[in-house]
């Protein structure tokens, strides 16, 4: 069986290329980070401004592994899905691919791990993050 999707188009702007006119990698990883705080408020149903904020818990990135496969310009329409490959107990790993024309542009993995932000160190994903997370995984596709 396979895992559930969180994906959702994408159009690279112009401010996303580089002078060789192709999307620049630093901002592939500017659209990951903007995909999880996508997933974590529409896919998750919880609000990730309000994780960072008020609840003062941050999803900090500890291990990125990247493909890159095939460039992406101005104007492509893309679709960027994301997968829960692993939950841990403080711990959380995420499958990402970049499609664009049926070819698949990027493939990454990110390790995250859930933390105090007032004291910067890992701790237990709340009940309520980790209880979204489980449903999320139990989707059927």
């Amino acid at each position: 069986m396979s895992r559930p999707v969180f994906a959702r188009r994408f159009r690279v702007p112009f401010s996303a290329c580089d002078p060789a006119g192709i999307m620049f990698f630093p901002q592939v990883f500017l659209l990951f980070q903007d995909h999880v705080d996508q997933w974590v408020t529409e896919g998750l149903g919880l609000s990730y401004a309000e994780l960072l904020g008020p609840r003062r818990v941050g999803l900090p990135s500890v291990r990125w592994e990247s493909d890159f496969r095939a460039v992406s310009r101005m104007g492509d329409e893309l679709v960027i899905s994301l997968q829960v490959e692993r939950l841990g107990e403080k711990s959380l790993t995420l499958h990402f691919e970049v499609h664009g024309d049926g070819v698949l542009r990027v493939a990454a993995r990110q390790v995250i791990v859930c933390t105090n932000l007032d004291t910067h160190r890992s701790m237990p994903f709340p009940d309520d993050l980790r209880a979204a997370i489980t449903r999320f995984q139990e989707q059927s596709t």
